[in-house]
């Protein structure tokens, strides 16, 4: 393997004076890309929905004493609300943003379950909540040299499929369908993100990351996953790995996807990896870029329009 492959958190750069959002930072990879970050001398904001877990977090990652800072601040993905609260948070804190790192989801919910706003859950929280999130904080990003947008996604996105007919799976709802299709619209929404930016001049590096294998709780709904998680599972700094390259390797390309290196994908140290063809459909992207602006009301980068007119990445 190259050295590139066994990339690690030790090799990553120094991260002082930069700032990072982290969604989901309360546990698994995510805490695990925020003390990775905040070793390395980062301001990093653990965007939490549950308060108590959020602080707990924030204390145990103190408690080791990292260069950089560490706060909590309140978000709930799955409120069009709290999105555009933290946002106005972080604004009147903060005057840059580094790195948007949009960590949290929810996996296959055993039923339809509805967020605030009447979305499906799923799709609502991880996709819906990371759009209107980063189009409402795009302008801090633009003006922050060298920062980045890492959308975590999942080798789940292979089963995904759009349907466009039944986005919100109100005629038929499957756990494992939905959770597929959310994962799937992380990475239309990468490229699609990255292709608007570059039309537009923009210098944000958008990229993707998926985690393999690793035992979190977001395998709480899935029986069969769960249950095997101790044996087959890696450990969450493993897991956190391909997102914090993403993040801050120097050799990452816009519109990248970076994974384990094992078999199937399933576990090992960060590499670039591929999607599918439903994952690099430009029409595909454009509609649910339509759709994610209609439903969420932030609008953002709307001048680019047919994909036809957007050069290759």
């Amino acid at each position: 393997m190259s050295t590139q492959e066994k990339w690690n958190a030790a090799a990553m750069s120094e991260q002082t004076g930069r700032v990072a959002i982290v969604t989901g930072a309360n546990s698994g990879i995510g805490f695990e890309t925020a003390k990775a970050l905040a070793e390395k001398g980062a301001t990093v904001v653990m965007a939490c929905r549950n308060r108590a877990k959020g602080q707990a977090a924030v204390d145990a990652i103190r408690l080791e004493k990292p260069l950089g800072r560490v706060e909590v601040m309140d978000l709930d993905l799955s409120s069009l609300a709290s999105v555009h609260a933290f946002a106005q948070e972080f604004r009147n804190a903060f005057v840059r943003l580094d790195l948007l790192i949009n960590n949290a989801g929810v996996m296959a919910l055993p039923k339809r379950l509805e967020t605030a706003d009447g979305f499906e859950m799923q799709f609502g929280t991880n996709h819906l909540g990371h759009f209107a999130l980063t189009g409402l904080l795009l302008d801090l990003l633009t003006q922050t040299p060298g920062s980045r947008v890492v959308n975590v996604s999942s080798g789940a996105h292979r089963a995904g499929r759009m349907a466009w007919d039944d986005i919100q799976s109100q005629r038929s709802y499957s756990p494992f369908v939905a959770y597929s299709q959310s994962k799937l619209s992380n990475l239309l929404f990468t490229n699609e993100l990255q292709r608007r930016l570059q039309k537009a001049g923009g210098q944000v590096t958008v990229t993707a990351a998926h985690p393999g294998w690793t035992a979190t709780n977001l395998q709480t709904h899935s029986g069969v996953a769960g249950f095997l998680n101790p044996f087959f599972g890696q450990k969450p700094p493993m897991g956190a790995l391909p997102t914090l390259y993403a993040a801050t390797a120097p050799d990452v390309v816009p519109g990248g996807y970076y994974g384990p290196d094992g078999l199937f994908e399933m576990r090992g140290y960060p590499k670039p990896v591929d999607t599918n063809a439903a994952a690099q459909d430009r029409n595909a992207a454009t509609r649910l870029w339509d759709i994610s602006e209609e439903l969420t009301g932030v609008a953002f980068l709307s001048a680019v329009a047919s994909p036809v007119e957007i050069p290759s990445l």
